[in-house]
């Protein structure tokens, strides 16, 4: 089974991961060679995950993608709008849409299985999204649902989140690891997803 990891950053979706062939595409080469060194089985390619995904989806089994979020986020419209905190306040930006260019090439010229993951976003999403596990996803896959009572990042450390996620970064001199670390998809979620695909392929 061949699967592209799109925007794989240190590679927490894809930790749990047995069995399958792994193409893995990060855009920063200091994230790209963490990963690298986590999994060094998979074939890790710096590059823009967006634009790799357009000349390369035809060449994969099941494709996931995680494209960045923030512009997307509830909690950054909450600080930048809703809340009045004069600490907390950031500036509007155009919510990037590269997430439901992403989903719409996929559903209409993809024939694989598929997986697009990102935040629950602050508006009624472009395209229909199902709420699964603090997460929004889009997916040709009827995968169970799966339920986790809380991420665990309110006031989270690098420390409790590496515990939580099972990526211990304490060797590598990398920037913003506690951001890197809250960025992974749930490992268990990973699995679940992957677990799930793999035996549909099979029937």
């Amino acid at each position: 089974m061949k699967v592209l990891n799109l925007y794989a950053g240190i590679g927490g979706n894809r930790l749990l991961w047995k069995d399958v062939d792994i193409t893995a595409v990060e855009i920063d080469a200091d994230i790209a060679k963490v990963y690298a060194d986590l999994f060094p089985k998979d074939e890790v390619i710096v590059a823009d995950a967006h634009k790799y995904l357009l000349q390369n989806m035809h060449n994969f089994d099941f494709i996931w993608s995680s494209p960045p979020c923030p512009s997307h986020s509830q909690l950054r419209y909450n600080i930048g709008f809703l809340a009045n905190r004069k600490y907390a306040k950031v500036k509007p930006i155009y919510p990037d849409m590269q997430l439901y260019e992403e989903i719409i090439l996929l559903d209409k010229w993809y024939k694989g299985f598929y997986v697009v993951e990102n935040t629950i976003p602050y508006y009624k999403p472009l395209v229909e999204g199902r709420k699964m596990a603090k997460h929004i996803w889009w997916s040709n896959i009827d995968f169970p649902d799966f339920d986790i009572k809380s991420r665990g990042h309110r006031g989270g450390t690098v420390e409790s989140l590496q515990k939580l996620k099972g990526i211990n970064l304490d060797k590598y001199k990398i920037k913003e690891k506690r951001k890197l670390l809250r960025n992974c998809v749930e490992p268990t979620i990973g699995k679940h997803i992957m677990d799930y695909t793999k035996g549909q392929i099979d029937i």
